[in-house]
């Protein structure tokens, strides 16, 4: 069984692609109200973004209590860059057999503007291909450590990471804008639970995962943080899946 949590869909995606590819099944823990039946699991997976050289505190927080099993098991991370020593932290938590990253289009459109259109599909395509190798690995149960961890990977996933879930995490540059109809997608969209309507405009709890799936996912594009993401391009990965690998 193949654990996941997504923002705008890239572990979502990886999740549901490497369970069809070994046979297996995935579940997105934010929507896991009890957990299934592991006795007779071959394997347990873990997907999931990384955050500012990080695992998301969702997907910590599950592991820390999940049972621990003999069974084979394996994470994938998915970043758009450097992975850091993200993989060797979660494996702490629950230890990995194989760890991997893979490379992804950029989500955190806070930091910079997507990718082009067609570096995405060429990225998506890249992932595709080097799904089919890590399968292979996993069906075999080969251990493997396959991520890029980058310059400076201690630094950037104790310092930088402490940081950003210390200080980058509020939620007080959100805001909605004239385009916004509440609609409400954004409320019941939030893993966090850290959005809610008043007077038909979205409010933001004071702090939330910062997975960005509330302002790249809005139908209006009517959500900005500060002024940091006005103009900028929105990025879900649905919009580049062909019908059968829609999640």
């Amino acid at each position: 069984m193949i654990f996941y949590f997504s923002g705008t869909g890239n572990s979502a995606w990886v999740a549901r692609q490497m369970a069809r590819l070994t046979g297996d099944a995935a579940y997105d823990i934010v929507n896991l109200e009890e957990l299934p039946n592991m006795d007779n699991a071959k394997q347990i997976g873990f997907v999931f973004p990384v955050y500012a050289w990080g695992a998301p505190e969702f997907i910590v927080d599950f592991a820390k209590k999940l049972p621990k099993s003999q069974v084979f098991t394996f994470g994938i991370c998915t970043c758009g860059g450097d992975a850091g020593l993200t993989m060797k932290q979660f494996s702490k938590l629950y230890p990995l057999s194989s760890s991997y990253s893979l490379l992804m289009p950029n989500n955190y459109i806070i930091g910079s503007d997507t990718d082009t259109e067609a570096e995405i599909l060429q990225t998506i395509t890249s992932a595709r291909a080097e799904l089919e190798r890590m399968a292979q690995e996993i069906r075999r149960q080969e251990r493997v450590y396959r991520v890029h961890e980058g310059a400076l990977a201690g630094v950037k996933s104790y310092l930088a990471n402490f940081g950003f879930n210390k200080f980058a995490r509020s939620t007080k540059p959100f805001f909605s804008g004239n385009s916004c109809n509440g609609c409400g997608q954004c409320v019941r969209n939030c893993p966090a639970s850290a959005i809610s309507l008043r007077d038909r405009k979205p409010v933001w709890a004071s702090q939330c995962f910062q997975c960005l799936r509330c302002i790249n996912e809005c139908p209006q594009q009517a959500i900005q943080y500060g002024t940091s993401t006005a103009g900028r391009r929105r990025y879900t990965i649905r919009a580049y899946l062909p019908q059968d690998e829609q999640i």
